[in-house]
């Protein structure tokens, strides 16, 4: 079977979280986006001492909020440039471990965690079902698992989706240059792009209007930090895929979850869904 993985896409991955390792994150924020994908997981349901594992922990800094919350967290990606990082930014927390290792060749035993997370990674795998499959299979019974994957506009206007799919098609060619390049290159949108529509988006909604559907406005309340971050992930990673509502519910049924619950606030969807 083809591996499960996309190698350029992780090298990607590798260099742009060695770039953005988040230590220029203050603690509130990352406090607040941890909270804004973690507001629907089930912590009261989790057991004394709980195990389980973050898929494509990245630069760590999901695992950093919820280690100290459990007893075992494993920590897996298919980047050892990324797992570095992460290995770094998690050092004074003992109940971390790390694994190098694609989705599809995760080496914990089935039926033997107690939840599980993949925030952001799955869409970025040539198979995202088999994905979600892989995580589900290393689950216990009534375990929960978190996901976050890219939304493809089901809740948005026509005219919101067409501008996606123009940035899309800058996206292809940006994601297939040289990394200095690509990364020179989503520096300029966030300052031209990202900074201007978040702080208009930031000042209109002072003066009490709604911002819900100018793109961008998600980030009016974050850092240039992280619009920097984010511009580069958007624009500089080779394989994206995208799913409505309904279609991550039917890939997550199909892998055996079941009780499945999306949240209703941005990020665009984060769902939980319990093991049978």
């Amino acid at each position: 079977m083809k591996d499960n993985f996309d190698l350029k896409t992780v090298e990607g991955f590798g260099s742009e979280w060695t770039t953005f390792d988040q230590s220029e994150l203050e603690e509130s924020e990352i406090t607040e986006i941890f909270t804004s994908y973690f507001s629907i997981f089930p912590w009261e349901n989790l057991p004394n001492d709980a195990v389980g594992f973050d898929m494509g922990c990245g630069s760590g800094r999901w695992a950093k909020c919820v280690a100290p919350k459990v007893g075992t967290l494993h920590c897996i990606d298919a980047s050892s440039a990324a797992l570095q990082v992460a290995k770094n930014n998690l050092s004074e927390l003992e109940n971390c471990q790390f694994y190098q290792s694609s989705v599809d060749k995760i080496t914990l035993l089935d039926n033997s965690m107690d939840f599980g997370y993949s925030l952001g990674v799955l869409h970025h795998i040539p198979n995202t079902f088999l994905g979600i499959k892989g995580c589900v299979e290393k689950l216990k019974p009534g375990a929960p698992l978190l996901l976050y994957l890219y939304y493809a506009f089901d809740n948005r206007p026509f005219w919101f989706r067409l501008i996606w799919k123009i940035s899309d098609i800058i996206r292809q060619g940006i994601s297939q240059l040289p990394y200095p390049i690509r990364y020179g290159i989503s520096q300029i949108i966030a300052v031209l792009v990202y900074l201007p529509l978040a702080r208009f988006s930031l000042i209109l909604e002072k003066i009490g209007f709604n911002v819900d559907s100018i793109p961008l406005s998600f980030y009016r309340n974050r850092s240039f930090y992280v619009m920097r971050n984010d511009a580069l992930d958007r624009f500089g990673t080779k394989l994206e895929s995208r799913f409505t509502q309904d279609e991550i519910r039917q890939m997550m049924e199909a892998a055996g979850l079941i009780n499945i619950v999306f949240s209703d606030l941005p990020p665009y969807w984060c769902s939980v869904g319990y093991k049978k």
